[in-house]
């Protein structure tokens, strides 16, 4: 331990360019880590962090709220499914809306029973419960949408008053709105008088007890073949376009996986290769190989510690800011593992440094052959 840390302050502009090398590609890989799921977030934070465990939707609605429509005679076969306890209307529309002096579209989700469809992440005011009230996504509360704020509904002038804000809500990657039913068929009059009712766009459904969401999920869809139910998180992953952004970002993880382990175990071969002699006279002295290989895995773990250490101290004040309309969040489980996969790997790429190690004979010193691959 002595000779790894002593030649690590002898040569520390080295060691601390590695380490900054290290740092920075940690730092983005944690930052694309919640970029994605700022990203997602944006898009189904509305399905996922809402109360109800279950969403039917119609069989041709692609899995979207958007594009699903619940016909009268489906919804009666939905809540008539054996396991159905709970079902609720839910509906969506996208909306031009006059907030904090501007105007925007928003996306509006109306929940027709609290406990199927309302927003489980409730973090100042109170749920939406009366008409014309709504709860709004909290990070969009410097673009009119704080509590206690009006926004009005354009055309027609509906108004809607901000009585509770909720994180990770957001839909479309848009201003988000919850509120009632009733609400909603509301501001669809205001909008376009003449448009003929409001069909839901899912019903979501809570299981009775015992049986699992995954039961439930079968038994709709084999009781109702026009409607296709999904767990919360298979609603959430079969959305249009979430694949696509998982499956992007994940080659973005392997690149930068396998960059980061390839710099650490070219830096510490280059460095066994350098002082080979050295090595070789340690040895010829009476060093023993598996202290050298001690020494090494200790510089090893030293160098990926401190780059990751600077990689988080980089990305904390950055991971609570907003990317344009983006929420960013500190992802402390994204954390946890880069730090352990990559020190994991920067160890595994010693390997052929620790191989070269294993390699020298004390004999060397004399004959001056060094370290041979």
């Amino acid at each position: 331990m002595f000779i790894a840390l002593h030649e690590i302050r002898r040569a520390w502009v080295r060691f601390a360019l590695v380490v900054t090398a290290i740092g920075l590609l940690v730092f983005l890989i944690l930052f694309q880590q919640t970029l994605q799921s700022g990203l997602i977030t944006s898009f189904v934070g509305a399905i996922e962090h809402q109360s109800s465990p279950v969403l039917v939707y119609s069989v041709d609605g692609l899995c979207n709220l958007e594009g699903s429509v619940i016909l009268p005679d489906v919804e009666q076969d939905v809540r008539s499914v054996d396991g159905v306890g709970v079902a609720g209307r839910i509906g969506q529309g996208t909306f031009s809306v006059r907030a904090g002096g501007q105007t925007t579209s928003a996306a509006i989700v109306g929940f027709e029973d609290p406990r199927v469809g309302a927003p489980t992440t409730l973090v100042s005011g109170r749920m939406a419960a009366a008409d014309g009230e709504a709860v709004a996504l909290e990070s969009s509360a410097d673009e009119g949408f704080g509590l206690g704020d009006t926004v009005r509904v354009e055309p027609g002038g509906l108004e809607l008053r901000i009585v509770g804000q909720a994180s990770e809500i957001g839909l479309h990657a848009s201003p988000t709105l919850f509120t009632t039913y009733g609400t909603l068929e509301e501001v669809l009059a205001s909008s376009n008088p003449a448009a003929r009712g409001l069909a839901p766009a899912a019903i979501g459904v809570i299981p009775e007890g015992g049986v699992s969401d995954a039961q439930l999920v079968e038994r709709i869809d084999r009781a109702v073949p026009d409607a296709e139910a999904l767990t919360r998180a298979d609603a959430v992953t079969s959305t249009p376009g979430v694949a696509q952004i998982q499956q992007s970002f994940r080659l973005i993880f392997l690149l930068y996986g396998l960059v980061i382990p390839l710099v650490t175990g070219m830096f510490f071969l280059i460095l066994t290769l350098q002082k080979a002699q050295s090595l070789t006279l340690l040895r010829a002295v009476g060093a023993s190989a598996g202290y050298l290989i001690w020494s090494l895995l200790i510089q090893v773990v030293t160098v990926m510690v401190l780059g990751i250490g600077l990689a988080v101290a980089m990305y904390t004040p950055l991971s609570s800011r907003r990317l344009g309309g983006l929420p960013l969040t500190f992802q402390t489980g994204a954390v946890v593992f880069w730090a352990v996969a990559l020190l994991v790997l920067g160890i595994l790429s010693a390997l052929v440094s620790m191989r070269r190690v294993l390699r020298i004979q004390p004999i060397e010193a004399i004959t001056g052959a060094g370290v041979t691959a």
